[in-house]
């Protein structure tokens, strides 16, 4: 079970968009796969969790963890062969960690946090909540914007994660990002 949640070698820079719900971490992966006509790695969760909540009415619960883990893995795994450019995750285990700490009273599966430390990236892009608030069928915390935001920078700063802070609209995020982006793919020529 252990190796389906480890990296598997790639030739690609890595970067996470990492943040509370409903900050634009997906909009800007696409837009970055886009800008650098390379793939991005959507979050496994979120169609996880729509079939679940469309199948049975349910929510997330902690069982629920390690099959997303897995799911999003397999998808990072897979999708770092296909460029050799630069991957966009749209999350990562650290984000899935992280979640399962602020709903599960501090706790996470010891697997899941293993390879939540341990998979590595180039950099991650931590999302402001500067962004309108938008409700769907699996976001429940508006009015814990700060805190999950706060618990999101503390684990990057807890387990030294190299990251870059987005605030701004949709055009300001991007160029940030690009330029940083730019900088990683220059120092790797």
């Amino acid at each position: 079970m252990e190796e389906v949640l480890k990296q598997q070698p790639s030739n690609c820079i890595k970067v996470v968009l990492f943040g509370p719900e409903s900050t634009g971490k997906t909009t800007l992966s696409r837009q970055l796969a886009r800008y650098y006509n390379s793939v991005w790695v959507p979050e496994y969760a979120r169609e996880y969790l729509q079939n679940k909540w469309n199948n049975e009415r349910k929510i997330c619960e902690p069982k629920d963890l390690l099959p997303i883990a897995i799911g999003q893995m397999k998808l990072e795994n897979e999708l770092a062969q296909k460029t050799d450019n630069v991957l966009i995750c749209d999350t990562d285990l650290l984000e899935t960690k992280v979640y399962s700490e602020a709903y599960y009273s501090g706790s996470c599966n010891p697997i899941l946090d293993k390879y939540a430390t341990e998979n590595t990236y180039d950099l991650y892009f931590l999302t402001y909540i500067d962004t309108p608030w938008e409700a769907d069928d699996l976001r429940d915390k508006p009015k814990e914007r700060e805190a999950m935001f706060l618990a999101f920078k503390n684990t990057l700063i807890k387990h030294s994660k190299p990251f870059v802070l987005l605030k701004g609209d949709k055009k300001e995020r991007l160029a940030l990002a690009v330029k940083h982006i730019d900088k990683l793919l220059e120092q790797r020529r």
